[in-house]
This record gives structure tokens, C-alpha cells and sequence, in this order.
């Protein structure tokens, strides 16, 4: 039986939409701090309240995010992770989690080095349902996206608080799977957001696409994440999780970094769930 199916992440959204609240997606990088605690807090992430699990792919230049996913990036690539198994990881645990829909985020050059076929080939082998990388903008989709969408695999795009209308307009020209509101301008986890601004420009984009939204980057906190839940599709958490692995692991007790973090997804899954 084949792990890929292109309708899972659009029938998570829909089964969410039923039940009134926004998705809760975990960043969690592959292979942070090792590929056998990566797999264990992965497994556990689902029954922890994350609805969609965006798999991080370690990079050694991970220019769009802060310093806490840049270690974590660091600490696997130290402990050997590669983008192959990093696929292999997706794969298990789709095994596990059928029905979670799985991202691949981080950056082209791994995968260019990899190989853009072979590389699509083993997404679909493992199940991942899309992909978000993060420096092929749309006037570089000849090189990934449209071979990606041509195989039924979802490529979302990022849109900023700086896109115009008509830069809006040109990223949505080949939208997929959902969009990703970066709810800051910067880098991950560095700033505090505003929800005002955010409701404003997410009126925008969804005059010019139907696909859910889901806002990431900034937010850390459970009154940030209801906050958000209220007025997004969706709400991405990555270094809050990450930061709460690493401070578990500062006494190189990994088992409390994996528990730290699950605490933490917990609570903002719970947040969100009272906007209901």
C-alpha cells in the first residue's frame, strides 16, 4: 500500500474546519539532537495536539532562521543527519501517523545536491505530503516546484508582511496545500508579533487564494498561538518547541528535552482549542 496520498492535507484541513479550530503545526528539525530522540518526540507529537508536523531538513546555512533552529540544525548535522535520512525518518513515521500530513521545510541546496528527482521520488516513497523551501522564490520554479506539483506533491509558499498585491499575486500563481504566513520580518523566533497587522494582510492574501493559512515565525507563547488560532487556518510553533528540547538537554538529560518539549506542545495545542 502506498504511504503518499495527495488528499491527506486537504482532508485534515477540512476535518479541522468541521471542528471550528485551526491546525496546530510543530517545527521539530530531523535528527535534533539524534535520530533515535528525533523519532521518539515525533511519534509523540501527534498525541500531544500537533495536527501537521513540518520535519526541519538540517542545513549548515539556515539563513531564515534564529539562532536556536540554527543549533538545532548544528547539533544534527553533527550527529550525522543526512537529507536521506532525514527522508527515512519522514517515512517511519508515517508509518506510525497515517493520517498526519508531513512537510519538509529547509533550504535547495541539499536537495540539488541529492538530486530533484530522486529526491521527489523518495518524498513520495515516505509519504511527505509537501514541501516548503524556504529560498526558491516563483521565478525559480522550473527547478523544483512545477516537477513537485506535476507529482502531486504540494509546494507551499511563503508569503511576508512586505508582499505587495502584486508580489502576492505572483507567489499564489501556482498555490498548493496552504499558504505560510510569516507573521515577521526576520528570522525565526527573534521578534514579537502583532496580531492587528496580521488580520489585515491575511484579509489580502484570501482575496487572491482559497487555501488555508497558517502564520509561523514569532510565536512562542499560548496567548500568541489562540491569538492567532482566531484568525488563521493555522498556527506554526518551531523554536518554542526547539528551545524547550535544548533546555532539557542542557544537563544532557535527553529525556527531558523530549518531555520539555511535548509539555510545551501540549500546552499551545490546549490554547488554541479554548478559541473554539
Amino acid at each position: 500500500m502506498s504511504r503518499f496520498d495527495p488528499e491527506r492535507l486537504e482532508r485534515c484541513f477540512a476535518r479541522l474546519k468541521q471542528q471550528n479550530r485551526a491546525a496546530f503545526v510543530t517545527f521539530v528539525v530531523a535528527g535534533d539532537p539524534n535520530m533515535d530522540s528525533c523519532a521518539k518526540l515525533l511519534h509523540a507529537l501527534p498525541d500531544a495536539g500537533a495536527d501537521i508536523i513540518e520535519l526541519g531538513m538540517p542545513f549548515s546555512d539556515p539563513m531564515a532562521d534564529g539562532p536556536t533552529i540554527q543549533r538545532a540544525s548544528k547539533r544534527a548535522l553533527n550527529a550525522g543527519v543526512t537529507l536521506g535520512k532525514t527522508l527515512q525518518l519522514a517515512k517511519t513515521l508515517r508509518d506510525k501517523h497515517p493520517e498526519t500530513p508531513i512537510i519538509l521545510m529547509g533550504y535547495y541546496n541539499p536537495i540539488y545536491r541529492f538530486g530533484n528527482q530522486a529526491f521527489l521520488d523518495r518524498v513520495k516513497d515516505a509519504g511527505v505530503d509537501g514541501l516548503i523551501v524556504v529560498d526558491l522564490p516563483p521565478e525559480e520554479d522550473r527547478e523544483l516546484a512545477i516537477s513537485a506539483l506535476d507529482q502531486d506533491i504540494h509546494f507551499i509558499r511563503l508569503i511576508t508582511p512586505t508582499s505587495t498585491k502584486a508580489r502576492i499575486e505572483k507567489i499564489l500563481h501556482r498555490d498548493s496545500g496552504f499558504i505560510y504566513y510569516v507573521s515577521i520580518t526576520g528570522i525565526t523566533g527573534t521578534k514579537d508579533i502583532k496580531t492587528g497587522d496580521i488580520a489585515k494582510h491575511l484579509d489580502i492574501v484570501r482575496t487572491q487564494s482559497d487555501l488555508p493559512i497558517v502564520v509561523g515565525f514569532g510565536i512562542k507563547h499560548p496567548k500568541q498561538a489562540a491569538a492567532i488560532a482566531k484568525i488563521a487556518d493555522g498556527v506554526v510553533v518551531g523554536s518554542a518547541l526547539v528551545a524547550a528540547l535544548e533546555e532539557g538537554m542542557s544537563t544532557s538529560d535527553t529525556e527531558q528535552g523530549i518531555k520539555n518539549a511535548l509539555d510545551t506542545a501540549r500546552t499551545l495545542a490546549d490554547a488554541m482549542s479554548k478559541t473554539t
